[in-house]
């Protein structure tokens, strides 16, 4: 079995060890959603979603730095939100892609020459929490890779290729839901990505997911996330999330 990263007391004795990056992707165009804007910039308890994420990372006193990345039809929108809502730690608003991967590499590149810890985490997903970005940063002091999840509670049903009929169960107690952030040591998610780039039928929805294919030898912790750090992905959701931040 591989063995976690070794840590000494003069590299892992901190959470500030490395730089902590946390990279917001907030790329996506939110079809699923309606209307005109992206659902990172709809108001929700107030404030935009993206303003509602960004501040659980501004205010988490081991990230050191932020990265969002965007569209590049939004980027102004994204600079007016930093900058009415005083974000300090925001030092790049950069341009994603066409595929979520795109906004990964796209972050990826402006740290190249600088190991660090990328905190991943999707713009959406605004209900995070002080106690799930530290679960992360404490991981990374010991592995390479993590992921935030949460064990799955309904039965998951795997199907055959046509996806009309059972072709299996997957024990139940031994899957998780997966969620946001994740988290690298940069060099290693630059190197899986390196390697992915090679690959001619490359594809991918998970930074995870590009470790775990292409660097099967890293072991991949989970850690903790919690059952209400959800992605805005339907108007359903709305009136929920509204309802979970006033009540905090």
């Amino acid at each position: 079995m591989n063995k976690p990263v070794t840590c000494n007391s003069q590299t892992c004795n901190s959470p500030k060890a490395k730089k902590n990056i946390g990279v917001i992707l907030a790329g996506g165009s939110g079809r699923r959603l309606g209307g005109e804007l992206p659902k990172q910039f709809i108001v929700i308890a107030g404030k935009t979603v993206l303003a509602h994420t960004l501040s659980t990372f501004e205010n988490h006193e081991h990230i050191d730095e932020i990265v969002i990345v965007v569209h590049k039809d939004y980027i102004h929108e994204t600079e007016q939100i930093v900058q009415l809502e005083g974000f300090q730690k925001v030092k790049h608003i950069v341009p994603g892609g066409k595929e979520r991967y795109d906004s990964t590499l796209a972050a990826l590149n402006i740290y190249q020459d600088e190991k660090c810890n990328l905190i991943i985490h999707d713009a959406v997903r605004l209900l995070v929490t002080t106690q799930i970005i530290d679960g992360v940063i404490k991981a990374l002091q010991d592995y390479q890779a993590c992921t935030t999840a949460i064990p799955s509670t309904d039965t998951i049903l795997q199907s055959d290729p046509s996806r009309q009929f059972v072709n299996h169960i997957p024990d139940r107690s031994t899957l998780f839901q997966v969620q946001t952030p994740q988290g690298f040591h940069s060099d290693i998610l630059a190197e899986a990505y390196r390697r992915a780039l090679t690959d001619p039928i490359f594809f991918s929805t998970d930074d995870c997911g590009v470790v775990k294919r292409y660097m099967p030898e890293i072991i991949i912790k989970i850690t903790q996330g919690l059952p209400f750090n959800i992605k805005l992905t339907y108007k359903e959701d709305i009136s929920i999330i509204e309802k979970l931040l006033l009540s905090k």
